[in-house]
C-alpha cells in the first residue's frame, strides 16, 4: 500500500497542470471547512498547519511553481476565513507572513525532495527496465543456434523497450541516411554489427542507446559470436576426430596402404572442405608419384618431377610443411599442369616414415581465397596415420620376407643334407653292403662262424641303410625335386599307417615353395592323425587351378584339434602364411577333423643363395 502510494505520488510524469489546479482548490475548499470545528479548541497556529497537507501534497505531485501557488491560496484562504476579523485580509500582525513564508519554504523544500525522489524513482524504474531488457537480449543471444534470427528478435525487443518505431541489428557493418541513424557495435577495433534506429530520436534517447544499449549489445554479440566460433570449432574438432578413427581403423586392421591412401584423401577433403587433396610418394630418381587424388588434383598424368620451386620441392627441403599461395607466376612443368586444372593455391605437408620424408600430402584451392591458416595442422594427424599405415606395411612386409627366406633357408639345407646323405653316407654304407656280401660269397663253407657273423654285419648295415633312407625321405624327399607334387604325396599316402583316399587334380608342376609347402601340409596332417586322431580313414584332395593351390584333408577320428595346443600345426600354419596362404582348421569333438588350405600359385619364390 504504501508503495503503491509512493509510484503514485511519484509518478516520472505529474498529471496534467490543470487537474493540479483543481486538486490544490478542492485541498484547500476541504482545509478550509475542516477548520471551523476547530474554533476555540485547537490554537490559531496549530490550525494554520493544516493547509501544510495541501500544500505538501500538490508540491510533491506537481512541483515548485504549482507548490508555491497553493502556499499562497492556502495562506490567503486562512487569513480570510480564519484569522480575526473574519473576512477581510490582514497580515498587519505578521502571522500572516509567518505562514506564508513558512507554506512557501515547505512547498519549495517538499517539490525539491519530490523532485530528487522522482529522478531516483525514474532512474531505479529505467535500471530495471535495462536489466529486463539485457537479460532478454542475452537469453536470445546466448542462446541461439543461428545468429541471424536471434538479432531480429533482439531487435523487435529492443525497440518494443525504448518504444521506438523501429529498430535493427546486422552483422558488419549498415550505412546511416537520412532517416536512420546507426551504431556501430565494436569488438576492438573489429565491427560485429551494427544497430540501427530512426534518425529523429530526442537527445536523451540518444544518450541513453550510448550509454547503456551500444556497450550492452557489443558484449552480448561479441559473446555470442565466441560462442558460435567455439560450436563451430567443436564440430570441426568432432568431424576431425570421426575421420581420423576411420583411417586410424583401416590401420589398426592392417588394411592396404592403397586403401589407406583413398582413404585418406577423402577424409582430408570431408573434414577441410571441398578441395582438391592427394598423396605423393618420393622416388630415388628425383621425382614424385601420386598414389591417391581427389578432385583436381586427380590428374591424369601420376608422375611430377621435384624442382626446388615447386611445392614437392618445397616440402622435401625444409622436411616441413610448406605453402604456395599463388601458381599465377610459378615456373615449371608442375605449376603449369596445376593452372590447367584450375589450381590456385596447395598447402603441402610431409609424410615422414623413421626419420626420412617418404611423401607429402598436398591439399590445393581453386579459389582466389587462401586456405585456412590452420590447414597444416589440421593435416599433421592424417599424415601421421599416413606414416603408421606405411611403417606397418614395411614391417609385415619385411615380416614375410623374413620368414619366407627362414623357410626357403630350411629347405633349402634339408635338401643339401638329403644329398649329402644320398650321395655321401648312403652310397659308402651301400658300397660297403656289397663289399660283404662279395666277402661272404668268397669265403668257404667251413667256418659257419664267420658266416654267420657277416651274414648278421649285413643285416645291421641293411638296417642302417633303410632307416637313413627314412630320414632323408624326411627331409626333403627326393621324389618331391625330380615327380613333383603328385608323386611325393603318392608316396606319403602309400606309407601312411591310416588307410588315404587320394584325389589329385594337378596337371603341371608349380613353383617349389609352393610344392614344398604343400608336401609338409600333408606331411605334418598325416602325422597327427596316426598320433592322435584314431582314424579308420583319410581322405585327400589336391587341385590347383591358375592362381591358387587347394588342399583339404578330412579323418573320421575324435577330433578336437586345437592350432593353440599344436606345435606342429602352429609350424604349418607359419610356413602357409609366408607363401601367403591361409589355412583353416574345423575339428568338432568326436567329429573328426578338417583341414582346409588356400596357397596362392602367383607367390613369387625366395631363392637363397
Amino acid at each position: 500500500m504504501r508503495a503503491r502510494l509512493l509510484s503514485l505520488l511519484l509518478r516520472a510524469e505529474p498529471p496534467p497542470f490543470s487537474v493540479g489546479l483543481l486538486i490544490a482548490a478542492a485541498l484547500i475548499g476541504f482545509e478550509t471547512l475542516a477548520l471551523y470545528p476547530l474554533h476555540g479548541v485547537a490554537h490559531e497556529d496549530a490550525r494554520g498547519e493544516v493547509y501544510l497537507v495541501g500544500v505538501l501534497v500538490v508540491s510533491t505531485v506537481w512541483g515548485a511553481t504549482l507548490g508555491v501557488l497553493t502556499s499562497l491560496a492556502s495562506a490567503v484562504a486562512y487569513n480570510y476565513f480564519h484569522v480575526l476579523p473574519f473576512g477581510r485580509f490582514d497580515f498587519s500582525t505578521g502571522q500572516g507572513v509567518q505562514d506564508l513564508t513558512i507554506f512557501v519554504l515547505a512547498a519549495l523544500l517538499v517539490s525539491g525532495l519530490a523532485d530528487l525522489a522522482r529522478k531516483h524513482a525514474v532512474e531505479t524504474s529505467e535500471r530495471r527496465r535495462e536489466a529486463d531488457v539485457s537479460a532478454e537480449l542475452a537469453r536470445l543471444l546466448l542462446g541461439a543456434a543461428d545468429l541471424r534470427p536471434a538479432l531480429e528478435a533482439a531487435a523487435r525487443s529492443v525497440a518494443q523497450a525504448l518504444r521506438l518505431s523501429s529498430a535493427a541489428i546486422v552483422l558488419g557493418t549498415a550505412a546511416e541516411d537520412a532517416h536512420r541513424a546507426a551504431f556501430p557495435l565494436r569488438s576492438g577495433t573489429t565491427v560485429l554489427g551494427t544497430l540501427t534506429v530512426p534518425a529523429d530520436l530526442p537527445e536523451p534517447t540518444v544518450r541513453r542507446l550510448r550509454q547503456w544499449l551500444v556497450p550492452t549489445l557489443e558484449s552480448l554479440l561479441a559473446a555470442a559470436r565466441e560462442r558460435e566460433t567455439s560450436r563451430e570449432r567443436i564440430m570441426l574438432l568432432a568431424e576431425q576426430q570421426t575421420a581420423l578413427r576411420r583411417v586410424a581403423t583401416l590401420v589398426a586392421q592392417g588394411a592396404a596402404p592403397a586403401d589407406v591412401f583413398a582413404a585418406v584423401t577423402e577424409e582430408l577433403g570431408r573434414v577441410l572442405g571441398p578441395y582438391p587433396t592427394a598423396l605423393y610418394r618420393y622416388e630415388a630418381d628425383n621425382t614424385a608419384t601420386r598414389v591417391a587424388g581427389r578432385g583436381a588434383l586427380n590428374l591424369r598424368q601420376e608422375s611430377f618431377p621435384v624442382r626446388e620451386d615447386s611445392l614437392l620441392g618445397m616440402v622435401l627441403q625444409a622436411r616441413g610443411a610448406a605453402r604456395l599461395r599463388s601458381y599465377e607466376h610459378a615456373a615449371g612443368p608442375n605449376a603449369e599442369s596445376a593452372r590447367n586444372a584450375g589450381i590456385r593455391s596447395a598447402v603441402g605437408v610431409p609424410i615422414l616414415v623413421e626419420g626420412g620424408v617418404w611423401g607429402v600430402a598436398v591439399v590445393a584451392c581453386t579459389t582466389s581465397d587462401p586456405l585456412p591458416a590452420d590447414t597444416e595442422t589440421r593435416m599433421n594427424d592424417f599424415t601421421e596415420l599416413v606414416a603408421t599405415a606405411i611403417a606397418n606395411a614395411e614391417s609385415h612386409a619385411e615380416l614375410t620376407t623374413s620368414r619366407a627366406r627362414i623357410v626357403a633357408a630350411g629347405d633349402d639345407a634339408r635338401r643339401r643334407i638329403e644329398r649329402n646323405l644320398h650321395d655321401g653316407a648312403q652310397q659308402r654304407l651301400i658300397a660297403l653292403g656289397l663289399q660283404l656280401r662279395t666277402i661272404e660269397a668268397s669265403l668257404p663253407a667251413d667256418p659257419d662262424q664267420a658266416e654267420h657273423e657277416l651274414s648278421q654285419a649285413m643285416n645291421n648295415l641293411t638296417g642302417v641303410v633303410q632307416d637313413l633312407q627314412e630320414i632323408s625321405r624326411g627331409i626333403h624327399p627326393a621324389t618331391l625335386s625330380k615327380g613333383g607334387l603328385g608323386p611325393a604325396v603318392k608316396a606319403l599316402a602309400r606309407r601312411s599307417s591310416t588307410p588315404v583316399d587320394l584325389k589329385l587334380a594337378i596337371d603341371r608342376r608349380l613353383p617349389e615353395p609352393v610344392e614344398v609347402g604343400a608336401y609338409y601340409v600333408v606331411s605334418e596332417a598325416l602325422t597327427n592323425i596316426a598320433k592322435h586322431a584314431r582314424a579308420h580313414s583319410v581322405r585327400i584332395d589336391i587341385a590347383a587351378d591358375e592362381t591358387c593351390l587347394r588342399i583339404a584333408i578330412r579323418d573320421d577320428g575324435v577330433g578336437g584339434a586345437n592350432i593353440d595346443r599344436g606345435s606342429g600345426l602352429i609350424g604349418l600354419q607359419d610356413r602357409i602364411a609366408t607363401l601367403e596362404g591361409h589355412m583353416d582348421i574345423v575339428s568338432p569333438a568326436g567329429h573328426g577333423t578338417g583341414l582346409l588350405v588356400d596357397i596362392p600359385i602367383n607367390a613369387a619364390p625366395i631363392n637363397v643363395a
